[in-house]
């Protein structure tokens, strides 16, 4: 495992990616609601991208090994939808959630981020899941300091959703990023603490649980990309990406309508 340190140059650069990302997901917040395709999300968001932030669309024909290109800009997760669906002709509906995830590349750096949508009215049940999931990733999120370990981030977050019924997805996990879209380590969001790789002063990694209100089983549709679960249950994911710092983290995808911390960890505080 080759995990890079960055410089305090390229922090600075990252720092600006993922303003930029999370900003993406600021102006399309307003146009995510019944009626609306999740193609036409994709669009707006691809304009904005590329013709207001300069920014490129990192998803945008973007093809891992053993992969087809991905054909949009973002992607558009809804309801049993775990990860990676693909924007289309799908009409959002009252009582949908949605994931919407942003990676932009601005000066060679990526930033990588993601929220959970309410689409008009949604249960309690939907709501609930969107919320736990929202607290895993802070919880993960509070493990990190210079010491720590990834095992402690994937425990931490493995915990909180076991213990309100939930499921964790295991095929997929965060990533380190920088100059590279996916690079090392890879940050399970399941695990033993004081185990794995031990957490060092600017790294920077993302932490994006994937949590189903089912069993953790998976499907790949036949796109290549869409990953639905299995049972059809609900599932919600939430991602960051942070900094590792010399007292703890920074999270370096906020802007104006990032959610806040949630309060019982607000009395935690890391920079």
């Amino acid at each position: 495992m080759s995990v890079t340190i960055k410089t305090p140059d390229e922090i600075e650069k990252m720092r600006l990616a993922g303003k930029l990302a999370s900003e993406v997901l600021d102006y399309i917040t307003p146009y995510v609601k019944p009626g609306i395709t999740t193609g036409e999300l994709d669009r707006l968001c691809h304009d904005f991208m590329v013709n207001e932030q300069k920014t490129v669309p990192a998803p945008l024909n973007y093809a891992p090994p053993g992969h087809i290109p991905f054909p949009r800009s973002i992607c558009t997760s809804v309801n049993h939808v775990i990860c990676h669906g693909i924007p289309g002709d799908r009409v959002l509906k009252h009582a949908d959630i949605i994931n919407l995830d942003i990676t932009v590349i601005k000066d060679g750096f990526h930033g990588d981020t993601s929220r959970m949508f309410y689409v008009g009215q949604t249960s309690i049940q939907a709501k609930r899941l969107c919320e736990i999931t929202y607290e895993c990733m802070w919880i993960g999120i509070d493990q990190v300091q210079p010491g720590a370990y990834l095992g402690d981030i994937g425990h931490a977050i493995q915990q909180h959703a076991e213990r309100n019924g939930y499921s964790i997805v295991r095929e997929f996990c965060g990533h380190g990023i920088g100059k590279r879209f996916h690079e090392d380590p890879q940050v399970l969001h399941y695990g033993r603490p004081g185990t794995g790789l031990k957490l060092q002063e600017g790294m920077i990694f993302t932490i994006e649980p994937m949590i189903n209100a089912g069993r953790r089983d998976i499907r790949q549709l036949a796109d290549g990309w869409t990953i639905v679960t299995k049972d059809h249950s609900l599932s919600a994911q939430w991602e960051h990406t942070i900094l590792v710092t010399d007292r703890g983290y920074e999270v370096l995808t906020q802007s104006e309508g990032t959610p806040s911390k949630p309060a019982f960890l607000s009395s935690t505080t890391h920079a």
